[in-house]
C-alpha cells in the first residue's frame, strides 16, 4: 500500500515516520526539499513535485499549513491521482477551507475524507494522534489502516464534509484556552513572588490538573519554546475558530482575546516558536 505525504513540516514528517514504521511504502512531498530528504534516511522516496508524488498513491494524506497552501498544491496534484485513491486532508482549514477543499475534490472526481488531527509533534512522531474524521461511511476501511499507523484513535465526526473540521475547531478552542490560561497563571504566580513551579505542584494529580498544562507550564518555565505546536498555527486556527463561533452565533469575545494573546506572542518570538510562548503576550 502506497501512502503519500505532502507536506512534512512538525507534524507531516513524524506522520510519515509513524506510517514507515508499520510497513507502508510511503512518498514524501514538501515545498522546501530540505524538510523532506532526512525522511529518505528512513526509508522513504522524496518526490520532486506534487504530481509525481501521488501518481502511484493509495492514499494521499495532505498535512498543509492552511487552507490556501493545500488547495494550491492538490490542484496540481489531484488530477495525477488515480480512480482507486482516497484523499485525507488532515490539516486544521475551518470550516469555509473544508467547503473549498471538499468541493475541489469533488471536481476532479476523487473520494475525500476530511481528517484533521489532534495532537503536535511528539504524538505524530510517535503514532498517538487522535484522527477527527469525516466522509462517507464507504471510505472508512480504505483509510483505516493509514489512520491506524497515525493515530492512537480514530473518531469519525459524521459523513458531511467538513464534519472533521468542525470537531477540530471544537477541540482546538480547549486547546488554545487552557494553553493561554496557564500562561497567565504562571506568569501571575511568578509576578507574585513564588516559584512557578508552585502552580504546576498545587494542580498536579487533581481534578483541575491535566496533561496539556503540566507540559506547556514546564516549557513556560524554562523558556523551552522548541516549536511543537507552533505559536503560528494557534494565530490561524483562533482566527478560524472566531469565524466558526460567529457562524453558529455564539459570543466570540474569549477567542478574540485569545487571538490577539496569540499574534501578540508571535510578534515577540523570532523565528519558529510553540504556543507555549503565549506566555510572551504577559
Amino acid at each position: 500500500m502506497v501512502v503519500v505525504v505532502l507536506g512534512t513540516g512538525l507534524m507531516g514528517s513524524g506522520m510519515a515516520r509513524s506510517l514507515l514504521r508499520a510497513g507502508f511504502d510511503v512518498v514524501v512531498w514538501n515545498r522546501s526539499v530540505a524538510k523532506s530528504r532526512p525522511l529518505a534516511e528512513d526509508g522513504a522516496v522524496v518526490a520532486d513535485d506534487p504530481k509525481t508524488a501521488v501518481a502511484e498513491a493509495d492514499v494521499v494524506l495532505s498535512m498543509l499549513f492552511d487552507a490556501d497552501a493545500t488547495c494550491a498544491v492538490m490542484t496540481e496534484a489531484l488530477p495525477a491521482v488515480q480512480a482507486r485513491s482516497v484523499w485525507a486532508q488532515c490539516a486544521t482549514v475551518g470550516l469555509e477551507g473544508g467547503r473549498r477543499l471538499a468541493e475541489l475534490a469533488a471536481r476532479h472526481g476523487v473520494p475525500h475524507v476530511d481528517a484533521p488531527v489532534l495532537g503536535s509533534r511528539a504524538p505524530a512522531e510517535q503514532g498517538k494522534l487522535t484522527v477527527l474524521a469525516a466522509g462517507h461511511q464507504g471510505l472508512r476501511a480504505s483509510v483505516a489502516p493509514v489512520f491506524d499507523a497515525i493515530g492512537i484513535r480514530t473518531v469519525w465526526a459524521g459523513q458531511r464534509p467538513g464534519d472533521g473540521q468542525r470537531l477540530k475547531l471544537a477541540a482546538n478552542s480547549w486547546v488554545l484556552s487552557i494553553t493561554a490560561a496557564t500562561a497567565q497563571a504562571v506568569t501571575l504566580t511568578r509576578g507574585l513572588g513564588l516559584s512557578p513551579d508552585a502552580f504546576l505542584e498545587a494542580i498536579a494529580g487533581g481534578a483541575i490538573d491535566s496533561t496539556y498544562a503540566q507540559v506547556k507550564g514546564r516549557a513556560m518555565i524554562d523558556g523551552d519554546f522548541a516549536p511543537a505546536f507552533g505559536v503560528d498555527g494557534a494565530v490561524k486556527d483562533s482566527e478560524l475558530i472566531v469565524s466558526a463561533l460567529d457562524v453558529v452565533g455564539a459570543d466570540d469575545r474569549l477567542m478574540r482575546v485569545l487571538h490577539s494573546l496569540y499574534a501578540t506572542a508571535a510578534e515577540r518570538s523570532e523565528g519558529a516558536a510553540d504556543m507555549a510562548a503565549v506566555i510572551r503576550a504577559f
